[in-house]
């Protein structure tokens, strides 16, 4: 894959990871101005979760017809958009609308960037560039938080315009720098040939089980991601700068791991051993929570989940692409579902959980991680 279309991917994935993490230093204070509260930012959460859970396998089939670039386009404009409205809010509606808007369209873009690397990637190279659009958007979700309390204290809605033109200049980027990854032709065949048959067939094999396992680890992470911030506090007294350092380490982790480790290391296990792996060490991070005693030994736990992610997730993504074909994008689509829907019900479980037993949470998503290491185990037995 050329250099300038990876560049413009990262980007594009880049500005959707900023656009989110942006706004989450900003959140409570802009809902105070507007008379809101906990129970609105609530809504504001899932609704974003659930747009993208519902519209990705829509925008993934419709780039299996028209095409990745058009695809990716759109949800790059329809973003910044919907930032520039973040910015324009005066009510609480005006917000719910554009955060809806924002989950219809990041989809959009997140979808298809990940069919592209698979359409325009050699096998020996969809690990490590898949990873790197992880990698990408780690670094977004690290900076945005620090971009956006600086920008803050000149304006609340600073954030929200400065992600605006972010994205409106990676959208420029895009359509510049990035050449369609699906020839006219071949796009022409497959709106006359779509077979629903054959896709259902496919998700009752192989690619039923990726699918399974996206979810499996996705609804872990989240879960685990979810809680921890009380956790630190209730069973640790961690300051706010402790929690900082710690998060901190696990996106610098994240990021070096998905940009310089996961390509080499899928070349030398193979994809199925390595998210056998990363499974089995997110079980691993799980129940070592229970027995964590400080925060050295929560650092290094977390630096292990942020290993066990960074293997685990864009591994899953590249060996969904292989055996996707014609309908990658479809695919694709459906693995967002998957990881976004973990996003809703995961939290809500730990939460739940938690208010029974601080320790529960940690306890049945490392049981949870071991069912994914079963199914991994008989999917690399089977022929």
């Amino acid at each position: 894959m050329n250099k300038k279309p990876m560049l413009a991917l990262n980007l594009a994935t880049f500005v959707i990871a900023l656009g989110y993490s942006l706004i989450i230093p900003v959140m409570p204070f802009y809902m105070e101005n507007l008379g809101a509260g906990g129970r609105e930012l609530g809504w504001l959460t899932a609704v974003y979760a659930l747009a993208q859970t519902i519209c990705a396998p829509l925008w993934g089939a419709l780039s299996d017809r028209i095409g990745r670039k058009p695809i990716i386009s759109i949800g790059i404009i329809g973003y910044a958009i919907s930032l520039f409205l973040f910015g324009l809010a005066s009510s609480f509606w005006t917000l719910f609308i554009a955060r809806s808007l924002s989950g219809i369209l990041s989809s959009a873009t997140s979808v298809a960037s990940l069919a592209y690397v698979g359409d325009s990637s050699l096998e020996h190279e969809r690990s490590k560039n898949m990873s790197q659009l992880g990698a990408s958007m780690s670094v977004g979700v690290m900076i945005g938080p620090l971009l956006g309390g600086i920008l803050a204290g000149y304006s609340l809605a600073l954030p929200f315009f400065t992600g605006a033109a972010i994205s409106f200049i990676a959208f420029i980027l895009i359509v510049t720098l990035l050449p369609e990854s699906i020839e006219r032709s071949v796009q022409s065949h497959k709106r006359e040939t779509f077979d629903f048959a054959h896709l259902r067939s496919m998700l009752l094999g192989s690619t039923g089980i990726i699918l399974l396992l996206i979810f499996i680890v996705n609804f872990c992470q989240t879960g685990l991601q979810g809680i921890t911030g009380l956790y630190f506090v209730d069973k640790f007294g961690f300051t706010t700068g402790q929690a900082g350092v710690i998060w901190m380490v696990l996106a610098g982790v994240l990021i070096v791991v998905q940009g310089f480790l996961t390509g080499p290391l899928e070349k030398r296990t193979g994809e199925k051993r390595l998210i056998l792996i990363g499974i089995f060490c997110k079980a691993l991070v799980a129940f070592a929570m229970v027995l964590t005693s400080g925060f050295v030994s929560v650092l290094v736990v977390f630096s292990l989940f942020a290993v066990s992610s960074a293997i685990t997730v864009p591994t899953l993504n590249a060996s969904l692409s292989k055996v996707a074909n014609e309908h990658k994008g479809t695919l694709m689509g459906f693995a967002s579902t998957a990881g976004n829907l973990s996003k809703v019900v995961a939290p809500l479980l730990a939460g739940y959980l938690y208010e029974s037993n601080i320790e529960l949470p940690y306890i049945v998503m490392g049981a949870i991680a071991l069912i994914g290491v079963l199914i991994c185990f008989i999917w690399i037995k089977r022929k």
